[in-house]
């Protein structure tokens, strides 16, 4: 593999055969590939975003899909629409299943290297990458371990692949777990298919023109579409390129491909020889959310429920909270004054102003309901959300957070985090996400046998024989 350079007016270099290095990576990567380590953070993030297609499934956005797909006259397939009776073709499964993941925007997220990249602000890794492998293997009639490496290997393709892309992508509005999840979806159906190298670039080079989302949409239905879609390309993608379409064979790295087009340029060293070294749930890892809300949230979430709950603060005592993070966060957290449960999502108002009143956040807090409720949008008007020269300083790194709360009796209580809970710096254990599935679970009263069968089954998936038999509970 060589590097060259472009025009010198852009200076951007061009790695010949990245797309080809990829591709071998999905053939050639077997699940003895992956340390203990990798496949048991790996379970974790497969149970969460188990979990969330469940809650998902009962969302606003869950009935318009399940109405889409009895509309289009789909009435059989191989495929398991989690938490619903539906059974579908594996394309529109993985659309469903992706949306419904997504949904409430409490799946995982993807960790940034650089001090340039925006921390938390890569991309979904789950959401993409699950229900494709799923779908796949379920109708494949596959093992749970061969789901398991499908998963790992669409997750690591999409995390390098948009740690590589400028950040110039995501600033612009691109959304990046729509865009490079497209490619992990496609890594994941793939490697179930059993498509060769050059089966697997045309279908890198077929999600490349399908890979599509802007961040305009946040706060809408539209952001956890693009979930659903970009899983749904990906395996539309595996599959023309199992029946030969054509396509580029340099998708990623030409200088009209996908890196350049959609950002300009890329990092070559952050993906060239990377895959799978170090693997991205290892460094710099993956973060399982807490709340269900956008993940630049968290950190400011864990601190203030850390302040409440140590100095005994209660909503009536509150002057004023001032919220002070970097730049980029207030660029994502664009509702300051939310009017519906999916703005509230990406608003550091609400966020700030549930947990002083109820001390909790999670998916019975974001409700319209309760967006709309009178003492939820007066103690709104009570945070001021700005940007903060040492949170500025820190790094895009980080999402570092600077809370302080003025109190009514003169007192100023103070306190800063870098990380939220979830986070690898103070990440939930097994147990920790068994419980957030159960909620979950409940939320969309699921059946508590099966919820409990759902959280063995994935301890142990390597081990299940027959995929069909995880996603008969999630039906």
């Amino acid at each position: 593999m060589t590097l060259h350079q472009t025009n010198p007016a852009h200076a951007q270099p061009i790695v010949e055969g990245l797309t080809r290095q990829v591709a071998e990576f999905v053939v050639d990567t077997k699940l003895s590939d992956l340390p203990a380590e990798v496949v048991e953070l790996g379970k974790k993030s497969i149970l969460d975003g188990i979990g969330l297609a469940l809650s998902g499934s009962v969302a606003k956005s869950g009935e318009h899909i399940r109405d889409y797909l009895t509309g289009l006259g789909i009435k059989e397939g191989p495929a398991t629409v989690i938490g619903t009776s539906l059974k579908v073709p594996p394309r529109f499964a993985a659309f469903a299943n992706g949306v419904g993941i997504h949904a409430d925007d409490y799946d995982d997220t993807q960790l940034a290297v650089a001090q340039d990249r925006v921390y938390g602000l890569l991309t979904h890794p789950t959401a993409p990458a699950l229900p494709a492998a799923l779908a796949v293997a379920e109708a494949g009639r596959r093992s749970g371990a061969d789901m398991m490496l499908a998963y790992h290997l669409g997750v690591e393709v999409e995390c390098k692949i948009a740690e590589a892309i400028n950040p110039r992508h995501y600033q612009h509005g691109f959304h990046a777990t729509a865009t490079c999840g497209t490619y992990a979806a496609a890594a994941a159906a793939s490697k179930l298919k059993g498509l060769d190298v050059e089966q697997v670039v045309r279908a890198f080079g077929c999600a490349g023109s399908q890979s599509a989302g802007l961040r305009e949409n946040f706060g809408t239905m539209m952001k956890p579409f693009h979930a659903g879609r970009s899983s749904e390309s990906g395996v539309v993608a595996a599959d023309f390129a199992k029946l030969g379409w054509t396509t580029t064979d340099k998708i990623l790295e030409a200088p009209r491909g996908f890196f350049q087009a959609a950002g300009g340029g890329f990092d070559a060293g952050a993906i060239t020889g990377k895959l799978g070294h170090p693997w991205t749930f290892v460094f710099p890892g993956v973060s399982i959310k807490p709340h269900p809300s956008g993940s630049l949230t968290h950190p400011g979430m864990t601190e203030l429920l850390r302040l409440i709950r140590e100095h005994g603060i209660k909503a009536a005592d509150v002057e004023r909270v001032d919220v002070g993070t970097n730049q980029n966060m207030p660029n994502a957290l664009i509702h300051h004054r939310p009017k519906n449960e999916l703005q509230a999502k990406f608003s550091m108002e609400f966020c700030m102003a549930i947990l002083l009143l109820d001390g909790r956040g999670g998916l019975p807090e974001f409700t319209d309901e309760v967006v709309e409720r009178p003492d939820v949008k007066a103690m709104i008007e009570r945070v001021n959300f700005h940007v903060h020269p040492e949170a500025e300083a820190a790094g895009y790194d980080k999402m570092t957070t600077i809370i302080d709360i003025h109190l009514k009796d003169g007192r100023t209580v103070s306190g800063r985090a870098d990380f939220g809970k979830g986070s690898p710096a103070n990440p939930m254990s097994y147990d920790e996400c068994a419980d957030k599935f159960r909620g979950c679970a409940e939320f969309a009263r699921w059946d508590r046998a099966k919820t409990e069968a759902i959280v063995a089954m994935v301890r142990r998936l390597e081990a299940v024989g027959d995929i069909r038999e995880l996603t008969g509970l999630c039906a």
